[in-house]
């Protein structure tokens, strides 16, 4: 008995890898929704979170969320992506995606999407909000959404 416990504890604490079961992509679903944010999650003198809510985008459980940012709203071309692994139990996604090196005391335009491993989008973007980065010691936390005005 003490022999089969000791055998079974062995077997799961070295577990390998290669012999896990791969599941296949799980059903896409029909329409991916941001329900909530995009917002600010922490900025600070060198790190920024920007987090935000989905529907289980489902397809491929190794998924992106990407932030597309910049200075001018009209040309974001800067680019941050963070791995996340889709929980099939979870009927939402939480995306949090770290920028780096941004300057103090600017002003930031940006907008989120996610994407599969294989670089498909999932078919919603967010509209482009706004954060100011903060000064020498300061922090910023949580922060709600600052829309952009749109041209008329």
């Amino acid at each position: 008995m003490t022999l089969a416990i000791t055998v079974l504890a062995g077997s799961l604490l070295s577990s390998n890898p290669a012999i896990a079961q791969l599941l296949p992509p799980g059903a896409k679903t029909a329409r991916v929704q941001i329900t909530q944010g995009p917002e600010l999650e922490l900025a600070n003198g060198y790190l920024t979170i920007i987090r935000w809510t989905t529907n289980n985008p489902g397809g491929s459980d190794e998924h992106f969320g990407v932030v597309q940012y910049g200075t001018d709203p009209k040309n974001l071309n800067e680019t941050a992506k963070s791995h996340i692994r889709l929980n099939r139990g979870h009927s939402y996604t939480v995306f949090r995606v770290r920028l780096n090196g941004l300057k103090p005391k600017t002003t930031y335009y940006y907008r989120v999407t996610s994407i599969e491993s294989n670089g498909k989008s999932d078919g919603e973007e967010s509209a482009v909000n706004r954060f100011t980065t903060s000064g020498p010691g300061e922090i910023v936390a949580a922060s709600p959404p600052q829309a952009v005005p749109q041209p008329k």
